[in-house]
Parts: structure tokens; sequence; C-alpha cells
């Protein structure tokens, strides 16, 4: 089979797919199993002695598992038709891709928010948001659902491309894999403070490159020279390693300032401004963040079908 049409093709139907359905409730996703897995290997080893070496096995053993897993259905369906494995890995791909889902969420709490009330918006941008959502004004709703956007244009988005782009299907599902670990288990709490630590770091890794590709993207997206010099001043004032440049980038598109001080679980924390535009956030802005996902998801996919043509063509 073509290499181009074995890697270009299921790219483009995965991302057409994502772009015209999302990720339909009740329907069967690969993220879930992963989430089932790391459920049951949490719950056998996240005990006693040791937690960081089990928490690091676990993790280690999970991404061999799931990297085995899909070379080897790559292999088979290739034995079996080539049209069999483009079908197959187009379905990994739309799995893989979550903008749809991101950009509906977004609209729905500009949306909720100013047709519903406040006490709705909060209900509503809780569902994408880990902070305490219970005291937060329309201004910091928005400026949440606004800053999730950006962060998960990366890890939902650009990451799985760029994945893709290394290492097909199996490194697109490898890299959901550990997004779905630091998802679930790498948080700095007594119970995953250490069991998780091995699983976050490897998340921060895996996010290095993708964070800073997906600030640029944006800055290209939004013709915006003053995205980039947002991203290089305060993407690593954010407390995660990688979050804060597409967040920043955004910024720099709107005009505006995210971060400040937010509670997470109980806890006040202090985080740093990005941006230097204290403004309010209206209606408006949710379409041009919108607009900036889209635009950036099409450069990513576009630049990786050059790549494979030049390799490949």
């Amino acid at each position: 089979m073509d290499p181009l049409i074995q890697l270009g093709l299921p790219l483009l139907l995965g991302y057409v797919l994502d772009l015209l359905i999302g990720d339909p409730d009740n329907w069967p996703h690969p993220v879930r199993v992963f989430g089932n897995l790391i459920v049951a290997g949490e719950r056998r080893l996240n005990r006693g002695t040791g937690r960081f070496g089990k928490g690091a096995m676990l993790t280690i053993g999970l991404c061999v598992g799931v990297w085995l897993f899909f070379y080897g259905l790559d292999a088979l369906t290739l034995r079996v038709h080539p049209a069999v494995y483009v079908l197959t890995n187009s379905l990994f791909v739309w799995y893989g891709l979550a903008n749809n889902n991101l950009i509906t969420e977004g609209r729905a709490v500009f949306r909720v928010l100013d047709q519903e009330g406040l006490e709705a918006g909060r209900r509503q941008v809780a569902r994408i948001v880990g902070r305490d959502t219970s005291r937060l004004s329309a201004q910091q709703i928005r400026i949440a659902a606004l800053e999730t956007m950006s962060e998960n244009l990366s890890d939902g988005v650009i990451g799985p491309l760029f994945f893709y782009g290394l290492a097909g299907v199996p490194g697109l599902m490898t890299y959901k894999l550990i997004n779905t670990l630091d998802s679930m288990i790498g948080y700095r709490s007594d119970r995953y403070e250490q069991f998780g630590k091995f699983a976050a770091r490897l998340d921060d890794l895996a996010n290095l490159i993708p964070a800073r590709l997906t600030a640029l993207l944006m800055s290209l997206s939004g013709g915006s020279l003053r995205a980039l010099r947002f991203a290089f001043r305060y993407g690593r004032r954010h407390k995660s390693p990688n979050a804060g440049y597409p967040e920043a980038a955004l910024a720099g598109i709107l005009d505006c300032r995210f971060g400040g001080p937010n509670v997470y679980h109980g806890v006040l924390v202090d985080k740093p401004f990005i941006g230097e535009h204290d403004r309010t956030i209206s209606p408006d802005d949710i379409g041009r963040a919108v607009a900036i996902n889209h635009r950036s998801c099409l450069l990513m996919v576009m630049a990786l079908l050059g790549i494979f043509a030049l390799l490949y063509g």
C-alpha cells in the first residue's frame, strides 16, 4: 500500500469525521477502555510501600501494551485488506481528536451563561474545568472556558496529530493513554502524589513539543505576532510546564489576561497572570476562539499531509 495513502487518507478522513460528528455521547471509545484499565491497576497497586515504582510499572506496562495492540492491529488489518486498514485507522484518528467536542463545550458555557444566568453558567463550566466553580463571576467563567479551550487544543488536538505524524495510530493512541493516565492519577494528593508522579512527568514530557507547536499554530491562525510574543513571555509562568504556552497565545490574540488565583479541590492556588490587558471578556470572544481552534487544527492536518507528500510522494 502506498505510504502516502496509508498515512494521509486516515488522517484526512478522521479529521473530517471529528469535524462533522465529534464524539457522540454513549458511543464506545478507546479512552473509556484506557480509563477502566487504569482504575483496575490503581486499585490493585496503589497501596503499601513503593508506590512510585508501582505507578511507574503500571504506566510503562499500559503504554507498551497499548502500543503493541495498535501496532498488531495495523499489521492485521493491512493483511486483511488495505481498505480495512484505512477504515480502522480513520476511526482511531477520529477517536483521537477532540476539537469538535472542545468547541461545543466552550460555546455551551458562553451560551448557558448568557441565556440562563450565573448559576447555570457555573454548573456548565464545571463540566470542563477542575477548579471550584461555585463562586466564579461571569468574567471568571468565560476566562475558565477560554483557558480550557486553548490548553486542550494542545493535548486534545495538536498533540494527537503530532504523535500520529511520528508513529501513526499506535503513537496517537499511546499519547491518548498518557493523557488519560495524567488526568486520572497525575494529582498532587495524598492518594496519588507518589503513585501518579511518573505518569504526570511522562505527560509533561509528551506535551513538551505539542504545547509550543500549538502556540505557534495559534499565532499563525490568528495572524498575531502578539500571540507569539505572549507565548515566549508568559508561557513559562504557568504552574504546568506546557499549558501556559497555548493559554498565553490565546491571551495575545484576544488581548486579554488569563490566570490569577483560583480554588482547586478546596485549596486556593495563586496562579500567575498570563497576559497584560485585564479587559472584560465579551460573548463575541468565543467566536474568535472557535475560529482559532478550527484554523489551528486545519493547519496541522495540512502540514502533516504536506510532510507525508514530501516523504512518500
